[in-house]
């Protein structure tokens, strides 16, 4: 038996008018996906539980089937993972995006969150800053020290006792007034992304960037995730643009494969992830496929990306592979769940339950749409048991 888990970042969301009160998910052409669906187990699935934010960290983590109220200790150190950066037990890790801030219309009132990810520097962009960041607030001093990640996406490491702050995610406040850390070590982040202006604007107007600050946020310690196989028995490997998915798959001991072509943004090359599936799916038993587009797309508001990226998906993915594991003569499954929802309307995560689906090539049920409103009826399950669920043949 073969696994397969489809992650299309963020693609639950709420009826649109310029859809024609659809939803993405309703207006989106995708044929093998309602093939599939129509025999399959659909559902509802709460990737985000209850008092944990809703964040791609706490939805991959369920996804992978690791139940966040147990394991989750912050979205930073996963992807410290991803990068190769040990945190050592008297440190903590915090996200360190890029941002654009932009001064307010009335002296007084706080700078308005233009840009969560500053434009998208690309990487030749934003080590430049990450570099002059580290030179000049970093390198250890303060014990503070500044790696560079993808695009906007960075990290900072700090003391663990500068741990103890509450932080607004960047990309909840596009267009609103910056809300900055509070808490006891609230005044210490906040002062240190005060002091990034000066770095990061010096360095920004000489290669071309609009970023004017750091935004420190998703702070944690090293999670102690067991190891995937020992808990599903099934060895794997699992394919993202995202630091974050791959930081889990690290951590839990899924083999990352690095697929050329494929971006966290609008130009991801579907085929090519479709193709590194098929081909590992010869030796290992579980493929794990992210896509970040849909979710880049909700909080860019942009439902016409949303819904062509989940063409994509049903083009470009989900039939290749389903085709290539048929022509094999494989008995296999497909789990297909976003880790939260994205709607387009809000530009930001919601907490709220998520269409999945069960597929079983060996036998059919009484399936269903999978839609939003198609599972609007269906009891809510935890998402975190699905992965248990898939493979529960394994082992």
């Amino acid at each position: 038996m073969k696994y397969v888990v489809f992650v299309p970042d963020g693609c639950a969301d709420e009826p649109l008018a310029e859809l024609g009160g659809r939803t993405p998910l309703e207006a989106a052409h995708m044929p093998r996906l309602e093939a599939l669906a129509a025999r399959a187990e659909v559902g509802r699935a709460q990737v985000i539980p209850e008092g944990l934010p809703a964040g791609s960290d706490v939805g991959n983590m369920a996804i992978l089937g690791f139940d966040p109220t147990r394991y989750h200790t912050g979205r930073a150190p996963i992807e410290a993972a991803a990068m190769g950066v040990e945190l050592h037990p008297d440190e903590v890790a915090y996200r360190c995006n890029l941002v654009t801030l932009a001064p307010a219309d009335y002296a007084g009132e706080l700078p308005i969150m233009v840009d969560f990810a500053a434009g998208h520097p690309d990487n030749e962009q934003s080590h430049a800053i990450v570099a002059a960041l580290d030179a000049a607030l970093g390198n250890g001093r303060d014990g503070v020290r500044f790696h560079p990640g993808v695009e906007y996406r960075h990290l900072c490491v700090v003391p663990r006792e500068w741990s103890d702050a509450s932080c607004v995610p960047p990309h909840d406040l596009t267009g609103q007034p910056a809300v900055f850390p509070s808490g006891p070590a609230g005044a210490r982040i906040t002062a240190l992304m005060d002091a990034s202006r000066a770095v990061v604007g010096g360095v920004a107007a000489r290669v071309n960037s609009s970023a004017t600050q750091i935004w420190l946020w998703g702070q944690g310690v090293k999670p102690a995730l067991p190891k995937f196989v020992d808990t599903f028995g099934v060895a794997g490997r699992l394919s993202s643009a995202v630091d974050l998915v791959t930081g889990l798959g690290v951590l839990c001991g899924l083999d990352v494969v690095d697929v050329p072509g494929a971006t966290a943004g609008f130009d991801n090359d579907y085929g090519a992830q479709a193709r590194a599936c098929i081909d590992s799916l010869v030796d290992r038993d579980l493929f794990v496929l992210h896509v970040e587009s849909t979710d880049e797309a909700g909080h860019a508001g942009r439902a016409d990306i949303k819904t062509d990226a989940l063409a994509r998906w049903d083009s470009d993915i989900i039939g290749p592979v389903v085709d290539a594991l048929e022509q094999r003569g494989e008995p296999f499954r497909v789990l297909m769940l976003p880790d939260h929802a994205t709607p387009c309307a809000l530009r930001t995560h919601t907490a709220d339950p998520v269409p999945y689906m069960l597929y079983d090539s060996t036998k059919a049920v009484a399936g269903g749409r999978y839609t939003e409103a198609g599972v609007a009826s269906r009891p809510v399950v935890a998402a975190h048991e699905l992965m248990g669920r898939l493979v529960r043949t394994a082992g």
